[in-house]
């Protein structure tokens, strides 16, 4: 596909879907922790009280958001956010109850940070500088062994690590 499809005004090409617990308290954290605004007219009740539909506007991006139903599995959601500030954005999670699980880390001229939020989901914050110019596909390309370990470094080993934890610990929140 190289050309983008048509989609609704105000939807991109992939627009990600969060099922999990407590979707009104996750609306609020996000809220406040990347300054998402809710689209209140695409909020949708379901006939047992849970919410079955729920936007929020997070930059150019729409995030729609349910209750996880009581029969339904653990599906965390692995998301990306680019945000103006990684460290702002890290404390006002961790106030809000987050777990932070990359501290900020350099990430081929970006910086990288991920935080668990209640719910269960992982978060990569990034924060982008546009003077970098850091272009990591080619020194994937110029190196001559078959994995990211030729071109490791302490940041991206810590990355790697930080992440296989996480995965690694990830628990239905319903669970004890």
């Amino acid at each position: 596909m190289t050309a983008r499809p048509h989609a609704p005004a105000g939807s991109n090409t992939v627009n990600p879907f969060v099922i999990a617990d407590g979707t009104a308290e996750l609306i609020d954290f996000l809220i406040d922790v990347f300054g998402a605004t809710d689209v209140p007219e695409a909020r949708t009740i379901d006939e047992d009280g849970l919410i079955l539909h729920a936007e929020l506007r997070l930059g150019d991006s729409l995030l729609s958001l349910a209750d996880r139903k009581p029969d339904w599995p653990f599906t965390p959601a692995l998301t990306r956010v680019y945000v103006d500030d990684v460290e702002e954005t890290l404390a006002r999670a961790e106030t809000r109850g987050a777990r932070i699980v990359t501290r900020p880390t350099d990430f081929f001229g970006d910086t990288l940070a991920r935080f668990q939020d209640r719910s269960g989901n992982l978060w990569w914050v990034y924060q982008h500088d546009p003077a970098a110019g850091q272009d990591w596909a080619a020194e994937a390309e110029s190196s001559d062994a078959d994995d990211w370990t030729s071109f490791s470094t302490p940041g991206l080993e810590y990355i790697h690590g930080s992440l296989v934890e996480a995965m690694r610990s990830l628990r239905d929140p319903r669970t004890p």
